[in-house]
């Protein structure tokens, strides 16, 4: 029986941090033709695709690159605040980066796209929550987000 250390994080799983970047490369190079989600990133900054790709690849147990280079998950939920973000939005989101996992070659296990879909749904409904008028960001110093192959626990109770 495998012990809690053998097994893989979903980024070594995947192969490393750089089918994530080949990711969202390709997912953010179709987001300004998009008819939904061309607005919201118009003007986007050009490293987006990377500190993406960074940040998720560190919430999927990958290397701390993102908070290295200063960033946060509490600066992550700021970018969102204020937005509006709608659950169509959202959709389409969710929808096109499904694509791009296939077309990004990431794995297709049923076990890696579960735990990762999670994770995509957890993030972009929490992206939802914390674009609307009133949310909080968390404190200074908030953990990162961890995710791997199990659920998440019980319901959020902000």
């Amino acid at each position: 029986m495998e012990s809690a250390d053998t097994i893989p994080t979903l980024v070594d799983w995947a192969g490393g941090v750089e089918p994530f970047r080949r990711l969202t490369a390709l997912f953010y190079a179709k987001v300004p033709k998009d008819a939904i989600l061309g607005p919201i990133f118009a003007g986007m900054d050009p490293h987006h695709a990377e500190h993406v790709a960074a940040f998720v690849a560190e919430v999927l147990g990958g290397p701390p690159d993102y908070t290295a280079s200063g960033g946060s998950h509490r600066a992550m939920i700021v970018r969102h605040m204020g937005r509006h973000l709608t659950e169509t939005q959202r959709r389409r989101w969710i929808d096109m980066m499904l694509d791009t996992l296939d077309e990004a070659g990431l794995p297709a296990d049923p076990e890696f796209r579960a735990a990762v879909v999670g994770y995509l749904e957890w993030g972009t409904r929490l992206a939802v929550i914390n674009s609307a008028d009133g949310a909080v960001p968390p404190p200074e110093g908030a953990p990162m987000p961890g995710w791997n192959w199990g659920p998440p626990g019980g319901p959020y109770r902000g």
